[in-house]
């Protein structure tokens, strides 16, 4: 199975294209001498290639600089053409780092300009490069800075001139000169020692300077190691602090050299010499292993349990192995030359793929769970593991996949899922998948601000069944229970059995207690409904407690215990019932319950009844507009406040004939203001979420103007975020067919839902109300008048009036006029009053 198409060599030397600098700089022949340095010293490079139209005619480097007589101005002007070395040498890409450093040896050059396969220049590279790039990190480890120690240092005192530094560099060929500044007080304070390096040279060029000493110029202090630090560590330091020099300091304190990163080079390269030497000798070894080894390699392929698939670069499959036709049943010749995909299940998506290939063009590995087709179009799934096979120059030549059949092992672990997680009777969640689920919904409870209930639901005398007509009967009633029970609940809601006949329920997202005695009462009711199994009609009640958090309890198990408790609470009431853990939280539900029968009768008892608050113009205090607000004057418990009813009324559905009744008498009281000659008054009408969204609301608007003779412009029908963006599509419909009967539309309580710029300027308004919220505290509360004023500006740049809720003092009016609020609403103005008072008083 393996041929010479697999056999893969070692990796080879690093090449010059690889380590070179791309960003060249490029210069014309007649650029001053002067302004060439300053591009090198501002681009903090050591070279500048002259080029003229498309040739390299020269390079000039810091090396050459030192050939500048500082003595004479005129030299800065002069072109560069005049001063820069030439013929350019250069180098291939494709040369190995190994014959670049012979080659810098061989020709004592500084730089060379790479040339590519087509002849293009595609960078510079320096000696420093080649120091950087060795990779024989080992070596500079086990080696002491003092095995490169030459003798003859070259100091020149503070007071000597320029020109005798750049001379004696380049007469002794050396790359810097170290400063003595001798042992005053100056050199206590900065160091002994400084240095004058090439690049300083270049950078004096470049700024035109001449006739200075090197004390002026040099560097200080001059950085130094002990004689016995590592050559690791140094090369660490030069790269770290961007120098290419660096004192060598006996155990005594004298300074006994300067060693830069061309004497690291040479110390690294005959190292790199000795290694190669003994890794061509090791490499011998390993050919004549590698020959034995070989013929044993196939045969384990051949005989391998997992099914093993070779491709070329383009994904086209070459070979397969016995056990790839076992696991598939595809025969080789049936698969060669076509490509995967015809293994695939479908099952995996697109975007899987794309990450698959993503990760192995990246790693050049990728290993996951997916699942294929099998010949006969069973699927099934696999574990597989990709790898891509790279020649010694790095391209790409082949895949290797690796896969196995995980089927069996699949079907075991979702039996011990099951059997961990899960009631076998009924499918639901045991009492440990319950634990864990009751944390999480605890942790987002807490983290929403929200409630949760646990529900403990107990079937009433359920052990007569078993005695009386056996387990199996009793076994389906079970699981006849659990499927009602989960029908009465959400999607998101979790119900487990923890035993016997007890269920535990887990209500999350709860605005109040009511909603889980709505659950609860909806259970009862669908559990009463007899069982009919083997002919027989059996009925089962059950008795439920409820437990609430965090009114309750903020912990799992006492949340549990709690429900628990209230569950036998229920059944000394009688059974077939449920009760809430807290007394208090009892005696509301049936005060709610009491509330909810009353209200249905309360339109035709004629209990209902309007007030209306005045909204004034904010600037004249003029009356503009009426708001009809619902009350509900109970016979026993007096005036209910709406904040008790109206929740109730859109729970049960109420709120849609008591929103038609409060439009109605708006519009009838609307009328019968204007029958009076006063002046002209908008009337004001909340609307309800479920009345907004009933398919006849539109209509019953239009037969209620026509009925009550109420002119539809002097309408406005108040409408929250909320219940706009549960359907905005709908929604926008809705309006604008109101907005065709000659309705106005007003936003209330902005600021307090989604208040996005996206849908508001898509919902055909006339009207924000700015919620009473943000008006409190705008007198005192910068953030909050600024708040009010960014609303009434982007109010008023839609074209909307804006109106202010929960006006209280004269200091909120003052805040909302100054940034120019249309309309005011609120306490200082008038509380909302009985029709007969509101006449009286406007």
């Amino acid at each position: 199975m393996l041929d010479e198409r697999f056999h893969l060599a070692p990796s080879d030397a690093l090449r010059v294209g690889t380590i070179a600098h791309g960003d060249l700089l490029e210069c014309a022949p007649a650029l001053p001498l002067s302004e060439a340095a300053r591009l090198m010293s501002e681009r903090r490079v050591s070279s500048i290639l002259v080029v003229d139209g498309e040739a390299v005619v020269g390079i000039w480097t810091e090396r050459d600089a030192l050939a500048i007589d500082f003595g004479d101005r005129a030299v800065f002007s002069q072109p560069i053409s005049s001063v820069m070395s030439a013929p350019v040498r250069t180098v291939p890409a494709s040369m190995s780092l190994h014959e670049l450093t012979q080659r810098f040896r061989e020709e004592c050059v500084r730089h060379y300009l790479v040339m590519d396969e087509a002849g293009q220049r595609c960078g510079i590279v320096s000696l420093s490069d080649v120091v950087l790039n060795q990779g024989l990190e080992h070596y500079l480890k086990l080696r002491k800075v003092d095995s490169l120690i030459k003798g003859g240092l070259h100091v020149l005192p503070s007071d000597a001139s320029l020109t005798e530094a750049t001379r004696l560099m380049r007469e002794a060929a050396l790359d810097a000169v170290v400063v003595d500044f001798g042992t005053g007080m100056e050199a206590d304070a900065r160091g002994r020692y400084g240095i004058v390096t090439e690049r300083d040279v270049m950078r004096l060029v470049a700024r035109r300077e001449t006739g200075r000493s090197v004390g002026a110029i040099a560097s200080r202090p001059l950085m130094t190691v002990s004689e016995h630090v590592s050559l690791y560590r140094v090369r660490g330091m030069m790269t770290e602090r961007r120098i290419r020099h660096i004192g060598v300091v006996r155990s005594d304190g004298e300074l006994a050299d300067v060693i830069s990163f061309s004497d690291i080079l040479s110390g690294m390269e005959l190292a790199y010499v000795h290694e190669l030497q003994q890794a061509l000798r090791e490499s011998d070894l390993a050919l004549s292993c590698s020959q034995r080894n070989l013929y044993l390699a196939e045969q384990v392929i051949e005989s391998s349990l997992e099914g093993i698939m070779v491709t070329d670069a383009r994904g086209r499959i070459i070979s397969v192995n016995p056990a790839f036709s076992r696991l598939t049943g595809y025969a080789a010749e049936e698969v060669v030359g076509r490509s995967p995909s015809l293994l695939s299940s479908g099952r995996q998506s697109s975007a899987f793929y794309a990450r698959m290939w993503e990760c192995l063009q990246t790693e050049g590995k990728w290993q996951g769970e997916l699942w294929n087709r099998r010949k006969s179009g069973e699927i099934y799934p696999e574990l597989l593991h990709i790898t891509a096979i790279r020649d010694v120059a790095g391209q790409l030549t082949h895949y290797a996949a690796l896969f196995t059949d995980i089927s069996r092992l699949k079907e075991t672990e979702a039996r011990i899922r099951d059997l961990a997680y899960y009631d076998p009777l009924t499918g639901l969640p045991n009492r440990r998948l319950l634990e864990d689920r009751l944390l999480v919904e605890l942790s987002h409870a807490a983290r929403m601000g929200s409630r949760l209930a646990v529900m403990f639901v107990d079937l009433d005398r359920f052990k007569r069944i078993n005695d009386s007509l056996g387990h199996e009967v009793g076994d389906r009633v079970l699981v006849e229970v659990a499927r009602r029970i989960r029908a009465c609940l959400r999607e998101d809601d979790t119900v487990a059995r923890m035993g016997g006949d007890e269920f535990v329920v887990i209500l999350g997202n709860l605005a109040q207690p009511d909603d889980a005695v709505a659950t609860a009462r909806r259970i009862v009711a669908a559990l009463r409904r007899p069982v009919v199994t083997d002919g027989r009609e059996l009925v089962v009640t059950t008795s439920i407690g409820i437990s609430i958090y965090p009114d309750d309890s903020m912990e799992s198990a006492t949340l549990i215990k709690n429900a628990d408790v209230a569950m036998y609470r229920a059944k000394e009431q009688g059974r077939n019932s449920f009760q809430l853990y807290q007394p208090a939280m009892n005696a509301r539900s049936l005060e709610h319950l009491a509330l909810e029968t009353a209200l249905h009768g309360a339109v035709q008892r004629d209990e209902l009844l309007l007030h209306f608050q005045p909204l004034v113009r904010a600037e004249s205090g003029e009356l503009a507009a009426a708001e009809a607000l619902l009350r509900w004057q109970h016979p026993e418990l007096g005036l209910v406040s709406p904040a008790d009813f109206i929740p109730l009324a859109e729970e049960t559905g109420l709120i849609v004939p008591i929103g038609e009744w409060v439009l109605r008498h708006a519009c009838t009281r609307h009328r019968s203001w204007c029958d009076a000659g006063r002046v002209p008054l908008r009337m004001m009408v909340n609307i309800s979420a479920r009345q907004f969204r009933q398919e006849t609301f539109v209509d019953m608007v239009r037969r209620v103007l026509v009925e009550t003779g109420m002119e539809p412009a002097l309408l406005t029908l108040e409408l929250t975020e909320s219940m706009l963006m549960e359907d905005t599509e709908a929604s926008v419909v809705r309006m604008q067919q109101l907005r065709e009967l000659g309705v106005s539309l007003a936003l209330d309580d902005f600021g307090t839902g989604y208040s996005s710029l996206a849908y508001l300027k898509g919902f055909p308004i006339d009207e924000l109300k700015i919620d009473r919220l943000f008006v409190r505290g705008i007198d005192r509360n910068p953030r909050d008048a600024a708040l009010v004023s960014a609303i009434v500006s982007l109010g008023h740049s839609l074209g909307l009036r804006v109106v202010a809720e929960g006006v209280e003092t004269r200091a909120h009016l003052d805040v909302l006029r100054r940034h120019g609020c249309d309309l005011a609403q609120g306490f200082h103005f008038s509380q909302p009053l009985p029709w007969q008072s509101f006449l009286t008083t406007y």
